[in-house]
This record gives structure tokens, sequence and C-alpha cells, in this order.
């Protein structure tokens, strides 16, 4: 299946393509470049997170929604990234001795489907 996603590296480097290869037990995935269509190595360990997305363009407009409950997609959790960055939403599988973990957004309106967290870029994890 090929998803589309943005890719936020550690470093505040970003990348916007496909994937068809990306698994959580794999160390490297391939991402084919948007609008280029050059394909790339990406070593999961530089990473911050993986955005599996709706649109590349997003809308910068949009004020996501907290308050929305989702029923069967897990524990509410709070995720604050070392840069700053805070994600709210749902996971059925976080613990912190695991490398990585999904976040599924509270809004269901979000451009984001789902985010791919790597559990050392985040400062703070909380359910809340």
């Amino acid at each position: 299946m090929i998803a589309k996603i943005v890719v936020r590296y550690a470093d505040g480097r970003l990348a916007k393509g496909t994937t068809e290869d990306l698994a959580a037990n794999k160390e490297l995935f391939h991402l084919t470049e948007a609008g280029s269509g050059k394909r790339h190595e990406i070593n999961v360990a530089e990473l911050k997170a993986i955005f599996f997305v709706k649109s590349f363009e997003g809308r910068s407009e949009y004020q996501e929604r907290l308050d929305v409950e989702r029923v069967g997609m897990g524990k509410k959790i709070r995720v604050s990234f070392k840069d700053g960055e805070t994600v709210v939403g749902y996971t059925q599988g976080f613990s912190p001795a695991r490398a990585t973990f999904i976040v599924f957004p509270c809004d269901p309106d979000s451009n984001n489907e789902k985010v791919f967290v790597m559990t050392q870029a985040a400062s703070n994890v909380e359910f809340i």
C-alpha cells in the first residue's frame, strides 16, 4: 500500500513523499519525493516522527479540535517533542521501553491520519 507521508527529522529537516515499505520493525524504508520522484533511503533512527497525511499541502488555517472523543482509538495522550511541537491524540501502544508508537489525532478532520512517533524525540509523554 502506498502512503503519503511527511518525514520530520530530529534535526529539523523535512521531506514529503510516498512510501511502500515502511514497517514498525524496520530500521530503514524508502521515500519517493513528491514532485521530483527521487527515491531516498530513510533511517528511522534519524527521525522525530512520520506524519501520514491526507494531502501534502495541509490547511494551515485549520484549527484542530482537541476535545473530540474517539471511541476505539485507545488512550488519550499528549506528546511533547524536544523541538517544542505537541501532538494530542490517541494511542493503543505507548511504552517508554519501545522505540516507536502511533498516535491517531483527536480530530478526524485533521490533515494527519496518524503519526508514527520516535520515542527518543519526545521530551514528555502523558496520558490525559
